[in-house]
């Protein structure tokens, strides 16, 4: 069984909250209003998005500030140093995550194939500890090509000695994962927990909400 990483096994929302936190504390004065700070969190989270699976954060940074400009405002070339620094250490693991894959675990291989920096994503990987359960961990910048490509799905079950109709691959994103994954002829379990709508024409294998459901595909 396959994961992807941000928004699966890591939920990547709540760590760009905690990276605003940060921002808040080194940036701005203590007294804002927390009206003020809902508003200022969701600009924040709404610029991220907006550079989602670009590697260089430094626009989400020079957006922001210029909507709220803060107290203290760095210059511009230490903002992706911060970002790369920082970032990583805003994700922390659910230990029910951590429990679900370690009972997989026990019954087949698993691995992660991940697309990002490999700096990051091998950062976020050791900060929550995930290293130690996976057999294989793959990131996009690391192996020269990155989800939906067919290619990576292939090494991963290389690596793992699986034939593809073996192998199931769990993700968030309908088109880069499961749309990705069945490019191999692998089997895709679409992580749904918010319950987005499909508008594409891919058909997950199986949509779950939740990780415990991940057991009765064993």
């Amino acid at each position: 069984m396959l994961f992807d990483l941000d928004d699966t096994l890591l939920n990547r929302d709540k760590a760009v909250e905690q990276m605003f936190q940060l921002i808040l504390e080194k940036c701005y004065e203590e007294d804002i209003k927390e009206s003020t700070k809902n508003d200022m969190q969701q600009s924040f989270k709404d610029y991220d998005k907006r550079s989602y699976g670009i590697s260089d954060k430094t626009q989400v940074f020079e957006s922001f500030f210029d909507e709220y400009p803060p107290n203290v405002r760095w210059p511009h070339r230490y903002s992706q140093d911060f970002w790369n620094e920082n970032f990583p250490q805003c994700f922390s693991i659910d230990h029910n995550t951590i429990h679900i894959v370690n009972t997989i675990k026990m019954h087949v291989k698993v691995g992660i194939i991940t697309n990002g920096s490999t700096q990051r994503q091998k950062a976020k990987i050791l900060n929550t500890h995930l290293h130690h359960c996976f057999d294989t961990i793959i990131i996009s910048e690391e192996v020269g090509f990155s989800k939906p490509d067919e290619r990576i799905f292939e090494l991963a079950l290389h690596k793992l000695n699986v034939r593809p109709e073996e192998a199931l691959f769990v993700g968030d994103n309908i088109v880069k994962d499961i749309g990705g994954c069945q490019h191999a002829n692998m089997k895709g379990i679409w992580f749904n927990p918010h319950k987005i709508k499909n508008e594409t024409e891919i058909k997950p294998y199986a949509e779950i909400r939740s990780f415990d459901r991940l057991l009765s595909y064993l």
